[in-house]
């Protein structure tokens, strides 16, 4: 036989023997690594209570939503354009500032709206300096003409020259009042109270009177609106529950309230596309918690049901044979109740229709491990559950120190 043979006979018995070796050492003579563990207290874990939460049912009164997207609305929204043409020649707000009505924003180069108002005011002046002369020639004409020193029709032309020069005035007076307007719209200010966008137009730039490019967009928060729809079948009930309902602007993540309101508007129509209706709600908006474009999800209360039975949402379990909850017996035990469920209360909670009764406590956590019949230690909720008792020493070493020193006995 060659040696290359021979070395992997050698081998293979190596091997052979390595694996028998473990086996052996691994089954201890037979004995399951986990019989000790049974027959040292794994019964008692099986028939311990498990630890759930429990809450009793309870009767309040509860407020009658309806939920939506919305989307907030500035109450109104300027873009500020010059009136008049002219070179900027200053910015008087910062972006982003509060601005009061009627507050100076900007000012236009008015030299020039200046002089025509001087102008126009020179002009008058002039017409009634010649008006004067014509009144004053009429009285003479008038005197002579009870001498019949002048003719009757030198006395008419006299009466009608002293018109023209009097709807002269009266065109000069005019002119004056638009040459002051123009001159006014040199200073541009603010037509509302509201915050300030980002500025459009830079000191030193030419504006010309009614361009397309703004100034400066005015928004106005305070007070602010937030449009929202809900479909069609609800309008009976919101009409019925009055005009001025409440409504709570909450976040994205509808967690938290962002802001309370009052409903201000239902529309006229509905909308045949999507068979929906716009309502539109008014929020004072104090704290700048809601921004024009922001998107939030609507609550709005139309009504309450008084002493309604809740439970916590999570509570309801949701079978082939619909809604049920677990609730925890005098001996600790649980039994599987089918209920009839209602609204959602908005706080977490649930309203129960059917199938319990005010005081019955039901498992809100821990329902994963139970079934109906099961022995459960019932818990406040936050309240944790006792620690696990210590082995005794005997019992620690059936269960565990025994089958260690087995295995390194070999």
């Amino acid at each position: 036989m060659s040696r290359g043979k021979i070395i992997v006979i050698l081998i293979g018995v190596a091997l052979a023997g390595f694996v028998g070796y473990r086996m052996y050492s691994g089954s201890g003579g037979g004995a399951s690594p986990g019989a000790g563990m049974r027959r040292g207290g794994g019964g008692a874990d099986a028939d311990a209570p498990i630890p759930v939460t429990a809450v009793a049912a309870a009767v309040e009164n509860v407020p009658l939503n309806l939920d939506a997207l919305g989307t907030v609305q500035a109450l109104n929204t300027v873009s500020v354009r010059p009136q008049v043409g002219g070179q900027i020649e200053a910015v008087l707000f910062r972006e982003g500032q509060e601005i009061a009505k009627d507050e100076v924003i900007a000012r236009i180069d008015a030299r020039s709206y200046q002089a025509q108002l001087d102008q126009a005011v020179a002009k008058k002046k002039q017409d009634e300096a010649q008006l004067g002369g014509a009144r004053s020639t009429l009285k003479r004409y008038e005197e002579l003409m009870q001498k019949n020193f002048v003719a009757a029709q030198d006395l008419e032309n006299q009466r009608h020259t002293v018109r023209q020069l009097e709807a002269q005035v009266a065109a000069d007076e005019a002119a004056i009042a638009n040459a002051r307007v123009q001159l006014g719209y040199t200073t541009i200010r603010a037509p509302i109270a509201g915050l300030a966008g980002i500025r459009q137009v830079d000191v030193g730039n030419i504006v010309q009177g009614g361009q397309s490019d703004a100034i400066v967009v005015l928004t106005q928060v305070h007070p602010i609106n937030v449009i929202f729809t809900l479909p069609e079948q609800q309008l009976e009930r919101v009409r019925a529950a009055g005009p001025d309902l409440k409504v709570s602007a909450r976040d994205r993540a509808d967690n938290r309230v962002v802001a309370e309101g009052r409903l201000s508007v239902i529309d006229n129509q509905i909308d045949a596309a999507t068979g929906s209706f716009k309502l539109k709600a008014e929020f004072s908006n104090d704290a700048n918690t809601l921004w024009p474009g922001q998107f939030v999800n609507v609550r709005l209360e139309v009504g309450a049901l008084a002493n309604a039975l809740t439970v916590p949402s999570q509570a309801l379990q949701r079978g082939p044979d619909g809604a049920y909850v677990y609730v925890v017996k005098e001996d600790s035990t649980v039994a599987l109740q089918p209920v009839k469920a209602g609204a959602e209360t908005g706080n977490g909670k649930t309203v129960v229709m059917e199938g319990l009764q005010a005081g019955e406590r039901v498992v809100s956590e821990g329902q994963f491990r139970l079934k109906p019949g099961a022995k459960v230690l019932a818990l406040a909720p936050g309240e944790a559950p006792p620690a696990p008792a210590a082995p005794a020493a005997g019992e620690a070493g059936q269960s565990g120190e025994t089958p260690r020193r087995r295995r390194s006995g070999g």
